[in-house]
């Protein structure tokens, strides 16, 4: 079997640093559509800490069929298995791979909804209980949706996935410090203005250790406190849905009009649940090498100088306590070449165009993170 020396690099990255995984722990690794090379070489990565691997492989084109004809007799049973498995486990490594972003566009809404709210116990502990990461995993579709031949997506990928990301600690802690300390934020951009609080809600740190690529800071508006409005001008794919220019208005915190290149669908997922139509995260990405959205949200939320903006789940931690079987990331970037923007908290300017400008907050910035800057 031949192996890409960068498939260990990757594997040691996130088993060491990562998730940090120490002798006796149990791990388990999800592979989604990835080759059984990089599964060896996390297999061999885990066991190299003196941890446990068990793997669980799945396939899109199967996955897509069941969910086609799924009941609640079916996947009960399933999600009550899923769950005691991990309750077994310390941590979780997921890869995700797709040769077709669109594999489940034609599984209808309402089959989505049921097994997510069935599984939904199971994330919830996987989230909340365990050390986890969560990667994709590079495919032509994906090459293709960044416009970039196979070859320099893959150079592109794990350039990414392979950054040293204790760099970023020093100017992500500084931005956690100001989040916690602030109240007011205003966001104002290109179709964008919006005002919320963060009060009290704290803030987390994302650097490598949750999701592959990473770099963000989030914290959640006080549930009621959002106002305005805001285009988002990044691509995104949801429940196998393209949707673009969506733009959203809010009066006390909720989504009171929704709007699109593809409204009705946009609408029937916010219409999921009540806590759909509120906000579950705010938070600002500033991977430097990450610059371009491709309609992959792990990628796309990280990009420089964006923000996200995030109706429905909100995490525990740094959270507002809204409940929702939605968790949909949408992106918006602000540098010069997008229209740029400012974020203002409690009336200081603290990017604008997509840089820091806090001295404290410079080490966030590309001519910091990029290898080889000072």
């Amino acid at each position: 079997m031949l192996t890409d020396p960068r498939f260990a690099q990757l594997a040691q990255g996130l088993t060491r640093y990562s998730t940090s995984l120490k002798k006796g722990e149990r791990v388990l690794i999800d592979a989604f559509d990835i080759p059984d090379a990089m599964v060896v070489a996390l297999i061999r990565a885990v066991r190299e800490c003196g941890a446990h691997p068990m793997v669980n492989l799945h396939r899109a084109r199967v996955t897509r069929e069941l969910t086609l004809g799924a009941t609640e007799e079916q996947y009960a049973p399933h999600a009550a298995v899923e769950l005691a498995r991990m309750q077994k486990m310390d941590a979780y490594i997921a890869l995700r791979g797709s040769e077709n972003i669109f594999e489940a566009s034609d599984v209808p809404a309402a089959r989505v909804q049921l097994v997510s709210r069935l599984m939904k116990p199971v994330l919830d502990h996987r989230v909340g209980k365990t050390k986890w990461v969560v990667l994709r995993w590079p495919t032509p579709s994906m090459a293709q949706q960044a416009g970039l031949s196979t070859e320099k997506f893959e150079d592109f990928y794990f350039r990414v996935c392979t950054l040293d990301y204790s760099r970023m600690k020093p100017g992500m802690a500084a931005l956690s410090r100001l989040m916690d300390a602030t109240d007011r934020v205003h966001i104002k951009g290109p179709g964008t203005d919006l005002r919320f609080s963060i009060k009290g809600i704290g803030s987390e740190v994302c650097g490598g250790l949750r999701n592959i690529p990473d770099g963000e800071v989030f914290s959640c508006p006080v549930r009621d406190s959002v106002e305005g409005c805001v285009q988002y001008n990044a691509p995104t794919v949801y429940l196998g849905q393209s949707f673009d220019h969506i733009r959203l208005v809010f009066s006390k915190g909720r989504i009171v009009e929704a709007t699109g290149s593809n409204t009705k669908a946009l609408n029937k997922i916010l219409d999921s649940d009540e806590g759909a139509r509120y906000i579950g995260e705010f938070a600002l990405g500033f991977n430097p090498h990450i610059l371009e959205p491709m309609r992959d949200i792990l990628f796309d939320e990280k990009i420089a100088g964006s923000f996200h903006f995030t109706p429905g789940q909100a995490y525990e931690r740094a959270g507002n306590g809204n409940k929702s079987q939605v968790h949909w990331d949408m992106v918006c970037i602000q540098r010069p070449e997008y229209g740029g923007g400012e974020i203002w908290f409690d009336g200081k300017l603290i990017r604008k165009d997509g840089l820091f400008v806090p001295k404290t907050l410079h080490k966030l910035n590309p001519d910091y993170l990029l290898p080889g800057k000072a």
